[in-house]
């Protein structure tokens, strides 16, 4: 199972799902799949994410033996 830290960091900066969305070009629905570990993201959205936070998709992104 894919666990993110988006939820976290996000709110660490003070930035709702819209915000983030744009950043990342997708919908505000598709941070708050990602967010309920509902959907997996494309390796390219990964890496935006991380992007927008300053980090490295691994210190965004886990997986966890489900």
């Amino acid at each position: 199972m894919l666990e993110t830290k988006i939820k976290a960091l996000r709110q660490e900066r003070g930035m709702d799902q819209s915000q983030l969305a744009e950043l990342v070009g997708v919908r505000r629905e598709t941070i708050g799949r990602l967010e309920k570990g509902l959907y997996n993201p494309s390796l390219k959205l990964a890496m935006d994410i991380a992007h927008v936070f300053g980090l490295t998709v691994e210190e965004v992104f886990s997986f966890r033996d489900e």
